[in-house]
């Protein structure tokens, strides 16, 4: 089901992207005379249909999974997250105060535990309806919005629908201690939507406009994410407000592509009990974008008829605008930064 249009009252906190600073032998044995072999049929002259990418990060798989997404927090108090070396995609939402938090998406591996989960926000529920009806895992969200989240294109298996996935994570303190077993979340959607194309493409980069970039810097409101590339492992290593971005299970976050996404961002009918209003992504309609692959910052074009059709990017020409294959980060940003 389509998720109801959000009442919006003025323009609000957005993001603003910095200038250019996510498979035998047949002889005989010896002293053996070769048995006559009896006649056989011509090979197949069918073409065989070469296996396609897996929809997410266009590396190979042997069959599609269900998809799970889940609400990871995203300031230092939270830090380092649990699983995110193991999701397909990441979006990186603005949220109240010029914060961000992100949006994971599971499909082609699943973690055994992750987090710290954290509360919806109304943008995720527009961007959910591209994956189908995903699993979505969550710890809690206003009550005016829990309606909203009960029409959405979406399987509830947050911690208050599915209490026993969830758990206290030791040396942490709350509310950036819960954490979710992944399979018990699955275990609660059965019929979550298996992975499917939600509009991105992967292979090689376009031959032109593609500028050579070191690093590239992102910024909210109250938060910054900068991406270096890295030549010898081929991914761009992620930093936050200065800070190397570490994986709880080790090692630095990075990723071989990152889509910083322009987009329309206005005040929700949320807000927080400081009164900040909650963001609203607009995540359908068209607009510019920046990709990061193979070391080069190349200009886009993004574009998303419907809640339920993928986001299709494309390069200044209307060409494909590849991926490098594997995770996929995607930061959802506005020329215009204004606190809401």
């Amino acid at each position: 089901m389509q998720l109801p249009r959000m009442i919006t009252v003025t323009l609000a906190g957005a993001a603003v992207l910095l200038p250019l600073a996510a498979c035998s032998s047949n002889e005989p044995a010896s002293g053996k005379a070769a048995a006559p072999q009896a006649a056989t049929a011509a090979p197949s002259e069918e073409p065989t249909e070469e296996p396609k990418g897996h929809p997410f990060t266009g590396k190979p798989y042997d069959e599609l999974r269900p998809v799970l997404a889940v609400k990871i927090e995203n300031t230092a108090a939270g830090k380092p997250q649990m699983g995110l070396k193991s999701a397909d995609i990441v979006y990186v939402e603005q949220v109240e105060a010029g914060l961000t938090r992100l949006m994971a998406i599971f499909s082609s591996k699943l973690p055994p535990k992750v987090g710290p989960v954290r509360s919806a926000r109304i943008s995720d529920l527009h961007i959910a309806p591209q994956f189908g009806k995903p699993a979505f895992s969550y710890s809690g969200a206003q009550t005016k919005m829990l309606p909203f989240i009960a029409e959405a294109s979406l399987f509830d298996v947050g911690d208050t629908r599915n209490p026993g996935a969830y758990f206290r994570q030791p040396g942490r303190f709350a509310p950036y201690n819960l954490f979710a077993n992944t399979k018990e979340l699955l275990t609660k959607a059965p019929k979550a939507t298996k992975a499917k194309d939600v509009g991105f493409t992967f292979g090689e980069a376009p031959a032109e406009g593609g500028v050579e970039r070191k690093s590239y810097t992102v910024k909210w409101p109250a938060a910054r994410l900068t991406f270096a590339w890295s030549e010898e492992k081929k991914q761009w290593m992620i930093w936050q407000d200065g800070k190397k971005d570490m994986a709880a299970e080790g090692g630095q976050l990075g990723a071989p592509t990152i889509v910083i996404q322009y987009t329309k961002t206005e005040r929700s009918e949320f807000h927080d009990k400081n009164s900040s209003y909650t963001p609203l992504v607009h995540t359908t309609g068209k607009g510019s974008a920046i990709v990061l692959r193979d070391g080069k910052a190349f200009k886009a074009r993004w574009e998303r008829e419907s809640e339920k059709s993928g986001t299709t990017f494309t390069t200044e020409s209307g060409e494909p605008m590849n991926f490098a294959p594997g995770q996929v980060w995607v930061a959802l940003a506005s020329r215009k930064p204004v606190i809401p």
